[in-house]
């Protein structure tokens, strides 16, 4: 148990660091530099009466690189979308064995996508074709889309993973998200109870109304 503890704790802890590092990376220099070039052919059509003649192209690029590699960032952060309805239905230690079995599925959803893309991509390769603007290589524009679904997979392994250690009653979203919802005034709701439960002031414990 020991060693497995620390191969979640260290390796897998690395692994997860690592990619996510990699992930916010790209996806905060792609949106900067997508930000800045639309902001740059806007001063450049309105200003000077010439627009940067690649700027479509270049954004169809970039909108694929935050798309494919911001489906890995949302999964490590555990914000995919998700239907919950039966699942909250659940106790605790079935709704962690529901979880490794969904991530589990999901994984091999990416991974199987990710070589599918990555045909795809040989395929086009293959043709030799180039883009119009830029006379760059096609098949450079969808490589983000494997890397997207490969780090996506990876990203639910490790979910799995998390979730294996059924002595920890905790429910793992992502490899570092617990799976958790509060609703704000259900949170204030759940608070005043307890403070009430154990003899605090209730009328203390409300927020003062703000004039």
């Amino acid at each position: 148990m020991n060693g497995l503890s620390h191969f979640r704790g260290g390796i897998l802890a690395t692994l997860d660091s690592v990619v996510g590092r990699i992930e916010a990376w790209t996806l905060g220099w792609s949106i900067l530099a997508l930000a800045g070039f639309t902001v740059a052919n806007v001063i450049g059509r309105f200003v000077f009466d010439r627009s940067i003649y690649f700027m479509e192209e270049l954004s169809e690029f970039l909108m694929v690189l935050i798309t494919f590699f911001g489906l890995g960032y949302v999964t490590r952060m555990g914000r995919h979308i998700r239907m919950t309805a039966l699942y909250d239905q659940l106790p605790p230690r079935a709704r962690k064995l529901l979880m490794i079995v969904i991530a589990a599925v999901t994984a091999a959803v990416m991974l199987v996508l990710a070589w599918y893309a990555l045909e795809y991509v040989q395929r086009t390769a293959a043709r030799g074709k180039v883009t119009p603007a830029l006379q760059v290589p096609l098949y450079l524009a969808y490589i983000p889309v494997v890397l997207g679904f490969t780090l996506s997979g990876v990203q639910y392994l490790l979910t799995v993973l998390r979730n294996l250690d059924l002595h920890d009653p905790r429910v793992f979203a992502s490899f570092s998200a617990v799976d958790e919802y509060e609703d704000p005034e259900l949170a204030h709701v759940l608070r005043h109870d307890r403070d009430h439960d154990a003899g605090g002031d209730p009328v203390a414990s409300m927020p003062t109304p703000q004039h």
